[in-house]
């Protein structure tokens, strides 16, 4: 039988191997695509979101001022100015190749005063995109920049901080750093206070840059204002006036304080030296503190009036009474406290007129060491102030239990304790404000903060009455001020050396009330370390209080009480007599 062979079919050798290997690579490709769209899609789609959102996604600040600071009247003592800043994309200027004209980059480098070299190191990393050139150029430099027109260089706006008073109120008000954050003072201790918080504006855009949708957008939060309770008037006649007696007495520093008697708010604190906070250039840290808080001294003869008070409030004595002060010197364990002469019988005003030690010394022995030790201590020594700045002593109020005579009778005449001079200052405002012991503070207030009722009225009228009477015909003289009722008490302590013992330098200081008839301020004047013969309180510290308080009158409006002066009457005030 013959068989058919066309109707025999035959297959290319490999044919079906190749089918099923091309159908199995199909297959593994797209289960490949299909494991890929599950990893985006399910795993892993954050990565690849956030991928795509950086390629879309810009977002914007809305940035804020930074707060200003103000004195009580509304005067700016601290303000933000906005300022331009030059900077430059490295990416930007590699892809318009404009390093290749060095002109313009030398003339960029000459308004910034910087070789040239220096300067294009910082944009030759095309991997970058935002580098600063120099921040906060003064509008001459950035009109300049602009004009240069230099391929990715640019300007933007930020703010810097200005202070209109300079080095008057630098130690209270303080700096901040160039990208606006507190470094010193009330800048630091307010800082977040001052800053607020910046807005944001999220948005897509394409990939021709247009806006194609707004994600979201937070309001800024505005910073908030400091009204403090200096008066810049006060303020800058406290520190010409320190200033001049630093330089005139050949001193090492100074300080003054003046208080509100009222409400305890603090008018003026000024030290000498001072610094510029506008000037960055040349800062040293020795000018940059604020002494009237942070240094403390031995007080010496300004603590007596706080002796006569502890002996009137105790019972131990009346105004009236007299102490022996004959003959002119005592003996006390094996030393000797004595007065410049013998002024036999003294009152109680006459012992603070002359600044007696053999006198306050009779008067705190007899007391006890324990009820002067009170006294201070209710007056405020040895704790803070209430006034809350960065870097307050509360000076040294030691609380051992045993005192030898000798150490009490120093501590009568204000030795072995310290005080600064804020803490002086609130202590006298204390016997100025009829025994009420309040908080001090920088803040202007609306209405008196709480008071306490430390010593009684009248034994502190009678004591600022004696201080009237040092003044007048005491070692304070030259505190007095024409027109005007003034009392006080001189201090001079000579300071303790490192090695232990005292030096041969001096304190010398003062501290007053004004006007007597109805007290409005007190001030207290601190000069450190007289180079001149002339280091006492009442010499060196007590005519700076006369010109302080003079001008303070003046510019708080208070009427004379002293019509009786003849220096008054000269002037044309007081009618005829």
């Amino acid at each position: 039988m013959a068989v058919n062979r066309r109707n025999k079919r035959t297959e290319p050798v490999g044919t079906r191997w190749r089918f099923y290997t091309a159908v199995f690579l199909l297959f593994g490709v797209f289960s490949v695509l299909i494991a890929r769209a599950a990893y985006i899609q399910v795993i892993s789609p954050d990565a690849f979101s956030l991928q795509g959102d950086m390629r879309s996604l810009r977002a914007s600040s809305v940035a804020v001022q930074r707060g200003t600071i103000v004195d009580r009247n509304g005067r700016e003592l601290a303000v933000s100015v906005p300022v331009e800043t030059v900077w430059a994309d490295p990416k930007r200027i590699a892809e318009r190749e404009a390093l290749a004209d060095e002109r313009r980059w030398q003339a960029l480098a000459e308004t910034f005063r910087m070789n040239r070299n220096e300067l294009v190191s910082k944009v030759d990393d095309p991997s970058k995109r935002f580098v600063y050139l120099q921040r906060k150029v003064t509008p001459s430099e950035a009109d300049y920049v602009k004009q240069l027109k230099i391929p990715g260089v640019y300007l933007k706006t930020e703010s810097r901080r200005y202070y209109p008073t300079g080095e008057i109120s630098s130690h209270l008000i303080g700096l901040t750093d160039i990208d606006g954050a507190g470094q010193e003072g009330l800048e630091l201790l307010y800082d977040e206070h001052l800053t607020g918080t910046p807005g944001k504006r999220v948005y897509r855009k394409d990939a021709e840059g247009r806006v194609v949708e707004e994600i979201s957008q937070t309001d800024a939060q505005q910073p908030k204002q400091l009204t403090l309770s200096i008066d810049q008037r006060i303020q800058a006649t406290a520190y010409t006036e320190l200033k001049k007696a630093v330089r005139y007495n050949q001193a090492t520093s100074g300080s003054a304080v003046v208080l509100d008697v009222e409400t305890g708010e603090v008018l003026a604190m000024v030290n000498s030296p001072s610094y510029n906070p506008n000037n960055r250039a040349d800062l040293q840290s020795f000018r940059m503190r604020n002494r009237a808080i942070t240094d403390s001294y031995e007080p010496g003869s300004t603590m007596k009036p706080l002796v006569v008070l502890s002996a009137l409030e105790k019972g131990r004595h009346k105004a009236g009474d007299t102490i022996d002060t004959s003959p002119g010197w005592l003996r006390i364990g094996g030393r000797r406290v004595s007065d410049p002469r013998d002024y036999g019988e003294l009152t109680l005003s006459e012992v603070l007129e002359h600044s007696s030690n053999v006198g306050v010394t009779k008067i705190a022995l007899d007391l006890g060491v324990d009820s002067l030790l009170q006294t201070y201590a209710d007056a405020g020594l040895g704790s803070d102030t209430g006034v809350a700045l960065l870097g307050e002593s509360i000076g040294l109020l030691s609380g051992r239990r045993r005192w030898s005579d000798f150490e009490t009778a120093t501590l009568a005449y204000g030795y072995g304790l310290s005080a600064t001079t804020l803490q002086l200052a609130n202590a006298y405002n204390i016997i100025a404000n009829g025994g009420k012991k309040r908080p001090l503070t920088i803040f202007r207030q609306e209405s008196p903060l709480p008071a306490e009722q430390v010593f009684n009225p009248d034994n502190t009228r009678a004591v600022m009455h004696m201080l009237e009477e040092v003044v007048r015909d005491g070692t304070a003289k030259a505190a007095q001020v024409p027109g005007y009722r003034i009392a006080g008490k001189t201090g001079t302590t000579r300071k303790t050396k490192a090695t232990g013992g005292y030096g041969d330098e001096y304190v010398a200081l003062f501290a007053g009330i004004a006007p007597v008839s109805d007290p409005k301020v007190v001030v207290v004047v601190t000069i450190n370390e007289p180079g001149t013969d002339d280091y006492y309180g009442g010499t060196a510290a007590a005519p700076v209080f006369s010109k302080i308080v003079s001008q303070t009158m003046r510019l708080l409006n208070i009427p004379p009480d002293n019509l009786d002066d003849t220096q008054v009457h000269a002037a044309g005030f007081g009618g005829d007599k």
